[in-house]
């Protein structure tokens, strides 16, 4: 039942340097770092200034144990380590708020925490021209219900109940931009409590 080749699902690229930027903002989460720190160097060689470069950076159990000090060692204006994606997200906006025109974005990480940098990006009107994305990390999703509008986080199934309204629900290939989730539908409408194989595929 899952659909694959839909369209909306995003496509990821390894981070590069865009010139035509003004300043920097480098977001990542966990293994993320790494791909930042190799950006950071390549901004520095494409001739970008340190004062234009800052990094907002989340701890995880999936980096290694020196990318935190990597992190707070980079070659930027500023450097933020944050213990959770909320406090990183509440700090964004609000860098979000003070931006000005120029502003380049970059980001790394699992694509559930890019989906959420990315949609906040969008509602200061980043456009897609101005931001990149790498994925790494965990494919674990966010899903969003058709039927509740709960978003259940760090899905690692085909198949899971909705953590808002208990539904059984198919984790679809379609994803939303404007949610930052791709589309759970009720799997057993037709007859209720008959379920698929629920497997492991997004590990």
């Amino acid at each position: 039942m899952l659909i694959t080749g839909i369209m909306s699902k995003p496509v990821y690229v390894p981070l590069a340097p865009d010139t035509g930027g003004r300043y920097h903002v480098l977001v990542g989460h966990g293994v993320g770092g790494e791909p930042l720190l190799r950006l950071i160097a390549a901004l520095e060689a494409a001739g970008s200034t340190r004062a234009s470069r800052r990094l907002l950076y989340v701890t995880s159990t999936e980096a290694p144990a020196e990318a935190e000090g990597a992190v707070r060692a980079a070659d930027v204006a500023s450097a933020t380590v944050y213990p959770d994606s909320a406090a990183l997200l509440a700090d964004f906006r609000d860098l979000l708020e003070g931006s000005l025109m120029g502003m380049r974005l970059y980001v790394a990480g699992p694509e559930a925490f890019m989906g959420l940098v990315m949609g906040l990006a969008g509602q200061f009107n980043l456009n897609r021209d101005e931001i990149r994305a790498e994925e790494c990390g965990s494919r674990a999703r966010r899903v969003h219900c058709i039927h509740c509008r709960a978003a259940t986080e760090e899905v690692v199934t085909n198949i899971v109940a909705c953590c808002g309204c208990g539904r059984w629900l198919i984790v679809r290939d379609h994803y939303s931009r404007r949610y930052a989730a791709y589309m759970g539908v009720m799997v057993d409408a037709e007859v209720p409590g008959e379920l698929p194989e629920i497997r492991d595929v997004f590990v």
